[in-house]
């Protein structure tokens, strides 16, 4: 079972790729957040999608907005993967798969190379309060999250 719309999101405490501890609750009443969580770093449809955000940042980097990224992968390879791509938004690493299973967000066993554990791609928005807005978890690694329908949810918190 997944989170879902109108529930609190679930707290979380991953390191980000400066290796610096980041807390979902500590941006309660300062910012919505838009939680990305995506399968591996330096794959098509992930760097297609973390792109996306990147190559429109002024749009959701608002004084209103923080973008996250997740993923299983370790903060060292998501450390190059932010350089390599010039991402402007953190990326956080859930090795040990808190946050995914938090979220309900997780293979059982990814289709590829029938790895175990590895983040479904999925997006939630959290407004200030902590309540979930929007929810969206993806069985299929290879479709994207419906920005039009984040965008607009994004623009009725702003």
């Amino acid at each position: 079972m997944h989170t879902t719309l109108g529930q609190k999101a679930p707290d979380f405490t991953l390191y980000d790729t400066e290796k610096q501890a980041v807390t979902l609750s500590s941006f309660e009443g300062n910012k919505n957040i838009l939680i990305l969580f995506f399968p591996l770093a330096f794959t098509g449809v992930c760097t297609k999608e973390l792109c996306s955000i990147r190559d429109n940042y002024n749009r959701y980097s608002t004084d209103q907005l923080q973008v996250i990224g997740i993923s299983v992968d370790s903060v060292y390879s998501l450390q190059k993967y932010k350089e390599e791509q010039h991402y402007q938004f953190p990326l956080l690493s859930d090795f040990n798969k808190y946050a995914s299973n938090a979220y309900g967000c997780i293979y059982g066993s990814f289709t590829a190379m029938d790895m175990q554990g590895v983040s479904k791609r999925s997006a939630f928005l959290i407004d200030k309060k902590g309540v979930v807005q929007y929810a969206e978890v993806l069985e299929n690694a290879g479709d994207l999250p419906d920005f039009e329908a984040i965008d607009k949810k994004i623009a009725a918190l702003s």
